[in-house]
């Protein structure tokens, strides 16, 4: 006959994923000829829980190389990006988020420049990313549980007759 326990452990309790797809403009000093590269850099992000839903907030910054004056000069352009997106992460049965919960955010696909286009002085461009979310939290695990006993083994030490008339006959000078 099998008894239940109930272990209370820290598991995953709920997990989604997210792609995002994003279009950016940045306005420049002089007309640009020729975009040269488009590099994304310094992701920072930080989950949190908001009423029902999972909330990740970050920023990134975007590093626009370009020519102007008919591609006699270069320049790089700067801008950081924020963002505060939500997630709506199905918990398993029976899960809340309750205080002890934890939020484990990961990028699946870091942030990258699909297409970038002049647009006069003005450069737009588009940033994709996936964020994967984890909700890790109490839960309760049912393990069956053995009532009877193993039985205890015999151990045979092999000691004969004569060892054991040796150990008897130590004395104080055998020490010595």
């Amino acid at each position: 006959m099998s008894l239940y326990k109930e272990i209370v452990t820290k598991a995953v309790i709920g997990k989604g994923k997210k792609y995002f797809k994003d279009n950016y403009s940045i306005d420049v000093d002089n007309t640009p000829t020729t975009i040269l590269g488009c590099w994304v850099i310094n992701h920072k992000f930080k989950g949190y829980k908001t009423n029902e839903k999972i909330g990740v907030s970050g920023s990134y910054d975007v590093n626009i190389w370009y020519s102007y004056d008919n591609d006699s000069k270069t320049t790089v352009v700067n801008k950081n990006i924020s963002y505060n997106d939500l997630f709506n992460v199905r918990l398993k049965e029976s899960a809340d988020l309750s205080n002890d919960t934890d939020i484990i955010v990961r990028t699946l696909k870091q942030p990258s420049c699909l297409g970038i286009n002049i647009n006069g002085k003005s450069i737009t461009f588009d940033i994709e990313k996936e964020l994967g979310v984890e909700v890790v939290g109490e839960t309760k695990v049912k393990i069956a549980i053995e009532e009877d006993e193993e039985p205890w083994e015999d151990i045979d030490d092999e000691l004969t007759e004569k060892d054991i008339e040796e150990i008897d006959n130590v004395t104080d000078e055998f020490i010595k």
